[in-house]
């Protein structure tokens, strides 16, 4: 291992680790194994293998999912830039460019690509290792052999622009009324959060763990917000109530990007439980673009430690016997619209992907909070 130096300069690693496209890995050492020069997962998993279960869960195993793929199958095999448009952080390694070309023209691959945002993408340079150094600040001693001749260890690792160079676009990238598309890590640098030092692996890689768990995790968004209801009075023959969203946890906006949406929702209920028509009132928390991206439609998401609220008023139902308060989460609702659009025009190759990616989508979808007020008495009900 060669020890992260004091002072090392995070940005001129990151500037190299990070440039685009990534070059190929080139020879491996002639002392290295087959299982060294290997840049599968698995190959990462035989002596990580916490480190490999984790990231087999993650969206950063699944960042070739259908959907990518899906548009991929249809560019020609040789359209190199259209191709980094979206692998280049989807699956980064000029290894899994070349093996999406092979697949997309037909010839013997080895699916590294499909292994999206694997191991090697952020550990792996010509055949050099690199990681965090140790918790403990010590070092290996020089008897000992480690495999792949050890890591060289990064400060970098457990810095914030580790993850800006796929979760924030460039000053001069496309934007949208004046933001840039991808901002996130703008946002949680413009927030309490990186005052406080707490960084993007603090909470997606808690203790080191490769997680990088968030809006598809209801547990993930259920920590970083505080719901409150204010309970149902009567004023006349109107109910008025409401929900409050605080974004009292999340390091950035709530939602970040624009691909999710968040519903928050109330309405009147029978006897039955049921919704009963005419009483829903909802507020929707997103960026919402075009998808075509020309354009922005709204944006109503809350800033770290902000807050939105829906004020309920509607005539009382002669059914009603409760209220209802919802917060539902849609990761992938933009996806969702875009992959109706795609298959009513034409999905092409890729349709069944498509289809899939669109059936994944819907079924993304969660409640983090839900509760019943009577209007009774003001019984609550969880």
């Amino acid at each position: 291992m060669t020890a992260a130096a004091p002072g090392e300069d995070v940005a001129g690693f990151l500037a190299r680790h990070w440039q685009r496209p990534l070059a190929a890995q080139g020879a491996a050492p002639e002392q290295f194994t087959p299982q060294e020069t290997a840049l599968d997962a698995a190959a990462c998993g035989a002596c990580h293998p916490d480190q490999h279960r984790d990231w087999s869960a993650s969206l950063h195993a699944r960042a070739m999912g259908p959907g990518v793929l899906g548009q991929l199958v249809d560019m020609a095999p040789g359209a190199h830039e259209e191709h980094q448009a979206c692998i280049r952080c989807h699956a980064p390694l000029a290894e899994q460019a070349a093996d999406l070309s092979a697949a997309i023209a037909g010839r013997r691959n080895d699916s590294l690509h499909k292994q999206g945002n694997t191991c090697a993408a952020c550990h792996v340079r010509e055949h050099r290792r690199h990681g965090p150094p140790r918790r403990d600040g010590s070092a290996p001693k020089p008897e000992d052999k480690l495999p792949h001749s050890g890591w060289q260890a990064s400060a970098a690792f457990g810095d914030s622009r580790f993850c800006a160079s796929c979760h924030q676009f460039e000053a001069d990238d496309f934007a949208l009324n004046g933001k840039l598309l991808e901002n996130t890590y703008a946002e949680w640098q413009a927030s309490r959060h990186a005052k406080e030092g707490r960084t993007c692996q603090s909470c997606h890689m808690p203790e080191r763990r490769h997680l990088w768990r968030g809006v598809h995790d209801a547990g993930m968004v259920k920590s970083g917000v505080t719901v409150a209801a204010a309970p149902p009075r009567l004023e006349g023959n109107a109910v008025l109530a409401g929900l409050t969203l605080v974004n009292s946890g999340t390091g950035h906006h709530f939602p970040t990007y624009v691909t999710p949406r968040v519903v928050v929702e109330i309405f009147q209920a029978g006897a039955d439980g049921r919704p009963l028509d005419g009483t829903r009132q909802e507020q929707v928390i997103a960026r919402q673009v075009a998808l075509d991206l020309a354009r922005e439609i709204a944006d109503t998401r809350i800033a770290p430690d902000a807050e939105a609220r829906l004020d309920y008023r509607r005539p009382r139902h002669p059914r009603a016997v409760r209220i209802d308060y919802r917060v539902r989460v849609e990761p992938d609702a933009f996806y969702t619209e875009f992959y109706r659009s795609l298959l009513a025009s034409g999905a092409g190759k890729g349709e069944k992907m498509i289809r899939r990616a669109l059936a994944d989508s819907l079924a993304s979808h969660f409640t983090i909070h839900a509760e019943s007020q009577s209007l009774q008495d003001g019984e609550r009900k969880p």
